[in-house]
């Protein structure tokens, strides 16, 4: 009886550690499954990361464009702002 017991004990440990490497939580279509998510993911950063930075740079440019197109229309048209005195010196 004790020659049966230590091999079943070792096969019944088999089948556990077996079954958790298809059907727990570490399992090998879990992993796959978390594997696809992590690319998806990862994809879908780059986007947004390409599209934030594309955002930043129509910021900067919108920034830089009204400094240098105020300046343009201060120096060539002669505008002011509102409540701002205007005053040009003839030589």
């Amino acid at each position: 009886m004790g020659n049966r017991v230590v091999p079943a004990l070792l096969i019944t440990l088999l089948v556990i550690l077996h079954a958790q490497l298809w059907f727990g939580r570490g399992s090998v279509p879990n992993v796959a499954l978390l594997v696809e998510q992590l690319k998806t993911q990862k994809q879908q950063n780059e986007q947004a990361r390409l599209a934030n930075e594309q955002l930043s740079a129509e910021v900067r440019d919108l920034k830089e464009g009204l400094d240098m197109v105020e300046e343009k229309a201060r120096l060539e048209l002669d505008m002011v702002k509102p409540n701002e005195i205007y005053v040009q010196i003839a030589k």
